[in-house]
């Protein structure tokens, strides 16, 4: 059988299904294609930060879509919310920062991008087991909870006529050099109007498979996490501690994360991974010696140069885009990667500037 959408999307994960959200939301079709279930990768995987881990140590391109994300997060959530009445838990809770050798960085990188803060005095310690180091409060950052933010976005998708195609592995792409004509997948032939590729850390392999020029420079990097079964308010805020962290839920739960490995696509979880998290976490946080630990994951995150994204047209086959390589960012760099591809397929003023995220960029 052969079908047909206006736009065809390689990749189920928090990119493709916002990209088909904003696709949707100009009244095209859509096609999702995912060799699995929706969003259990790296988007089901991660912690759900809305910022960047010291974001003024990373490139410039990646403060533009964080910037553009945090303006769009707040109406995303209450429409998903509306949409589909699933709460994808987007809460301003907060960051504490417990390190800042680079303050004077911090605080320039916040008053030049209007994100508020403050220097955290001793009562974000009473119950952290830390030495603070210029120690930074920033209230309105939020957090999402990923899994509740994959659900919202795929009912959503359901429920506004998208064709979501699970357990669909791509098996062949014709193309010559000017344009996509079909892809065959393991669930039959896709007539390609507009072909997007944004498969996360696999997107390199599939245009080196598939594409055969301008393979973007995407790698697997794993990331563990833990889990632990605390109550409510055990801790009301995000804490950033060196390069680890604990995220409080909605519900109490605390994630303790991650770890940064380079082991291509193997998402086996460790003991040492274990014993590293869930001693960084109770150390840190001693009440969470009550509490046990229920969870313990990894996730391949899309590693890039510096972490940014390639988002926009290949540079000779005129239907075929891409949008990926987000690395830790996915969902703080997701809706304004999404509104910029769209953006740019259909010609319309963008919101960031989009030469710094093109395949050809090097």
């Amino acid at each position: 059988m052969t079908t047909h959408s206006d736009i065809t999307i390689i990749g189920g994960g928090i990119i493709g299904l916002l990209t088909a959200r904003e696709f949707i939301k100009t009244g095209a079709s859509v096609t999702v294609i995912e060799k699995n279930l929706l969003g259990q990768e790296s988007s089901w995987a991660g912690g759900g930060i809305l910022l960047p881990l010291y974001p003024w140590r990373q490139a410039d391109a990646i403060t533009r879509l964080v910037l553009q994300s945090l303006q769009l997060y707040p109406n995303l959530a209450d429409e998903l919310f509306s949409d589909t009445q699933i709460d994808p838990e987007w809460n301003p809770c907060g960051l504490l920062i417990t390190r800042n050798p680079d303050f004077t960085a911090a605080v320039d990188w916040c008053e030049n991008n209007a994100i508020s803060y403050q220097q955290a005095n001793s009562t974000f310690f009473t119950e952290l087991n830390t030495t603070p180091v210029n120690p930074l409060w920033m209230p309105s950052i939020a957090q999402a909870r990923n899994p509740r933010l994959v659900r919202s976005l795929k009912q959503y998708l359901i429920n506004h006529g998208c064709d979501l195609r699970e357990h669909c592995e791509l098996i062949a792409v014709s193309h010559d050099d000017q344009r996509v004509t079909a892809i065959t997948t393991t669930q039959g032939v896709v007539a390609v109007n507009e072909l997007i590729i944004a498969a996360g850390a696999w997107t390199g392999k599939l245009f080196q498979q598939f594409i055969g020029s301008n393979t973007p420079n995407i790698a697997p990097v794993k990331g563990q996490m833990v889990l632990f079964d605390a109550k409510p308010d055990t801790l009301r805020h995000i804490v950033l501690d060196n390069d680890q962290y604990l995220i409080p839920r909605l519900d109490g739960k605390i994630l303790a994360g991650s770890t940064v490995e380079h082991e291509a696509f193997n998402k086996a979880t460790s003991t040492k991974a274990y014993d590293q998290l869930a001693g960084f976490a109770v150390d840190l946080l001693p009440a969470l010696n009550n509490y046990p630990v229920i969870k313990h994951w990894a996730g391949l995150r899309p590693g890039t140069e510096y972490g940014v994204p390639y988002i926009g047209r290949h540079p000779s086959i005129a239907n075929l885009s891409i949008n990926a390589g987000h690395f830790r960012n996915g969902l703080v760099m997701g809706p304004a990667s999404a509104q910029l591809l769209v953006d740019l397929l259909l010609n319309r003023p963008t919101a960031v500037a989009p030469e710094c995220y093109r395949l050809d960029r090097i």
